[in-house]
């Protein structure tokens, strides 16, 4: 499984100098890493210009979070129109990363309890947006494998450049299975003191069934 360009040494910078480090400090060698994972993705795309990128991994506490915000600061930083979407409803944390509001978020939106409009918190970090989870659910799996969602997906990729989803870890949770498969692009954030040989090949096995293109790794170092 290819790289995706952040090392081990810079995550642990990340982890002390803050979580937005791409925003803080935009002429830090972790922004330059984070910008070297973002041309890769590019590379991938090829010549699609909208993409859906999921981001997971085996299992939770594996820095998936502070990746996946930092990667939407530094698409938004480029100038590209970035969505970022908390699909994590067991256990969010996206709207702590960015210290924002979430009373309603995706959860409400899927129940149509709010609107689109009153769901997006506009960041003013370039043009980046973000959907939060809304308030925790214990058990959120279908409402996340509904056709709502997958409407909701086919609707946002219509309106933004690139559309980053932080997700449930995989070996925890059926709906980031389903979700994987309505991507066009799946990353897997791994720890190298945590994560067990078994336990990557176990995600890799369930992200191939679930037919998902899995584009790389970033491997932490906690």
């Amino acid at each position: 499984m290819r790289g995706l360009g952040l090392t081990n040494k810079n995550v642990r910078s990340l982890k002390r100098k803050g979580n937005l480090i791409t925003y803080f400090n935009s002429n830090s060698i972790i922004n330059d890493q984070f910008s070297a994972i973002r041309t890769n993705i590019k590379f991938m795309q090829g010549k699609q210009k909208k993409q859906i990128i999921l981001i997971t991994s085996p299992e939770k506490g594996d820095g998936k979070t502070t990746i996946t915000a930092n990667l939407a600061v530094s698409m938004a930083k480029q100038g590209e129109k970035v969505l970022l979407i908390d699909a994590n409803l067991r256990e969010p944390a996206i709207h702590n990363v960015f210290k924002i509001p979430n009373q309603i978020g995706l959860k409400d939106l899927l129940t149509n309890k709010a609107t689109f409009n009153d769901v997006i918190y506009k960041t003013h970090i370039g043009q980046l947006d973000i959907i939060t989870s809304g308030h925790m659910l214990l058990n959120p799996a279908e409402l996340i494998e509904s056709k709502t969602m997958v409407s909701l997906l086919h609707t946002v990729v219509n309106t933004y450049q690139m559309i980053l989803i932080d997700s449930p870890p995989i070996l925890k949770s059926t709906e980031t299975r389903v979700l994987a498969n309505e991507c066009d692009g799946v990353v897997l954030v791994m720890s190298r003191r945590k994560t067990k040989r078994g336990k990557l090949a176990e995600s890799r096995k369930l992200l191939e069934l679930a037919d998902a293109k899995i584009l790389g790794a970033i491997i932490n170092e906690k």
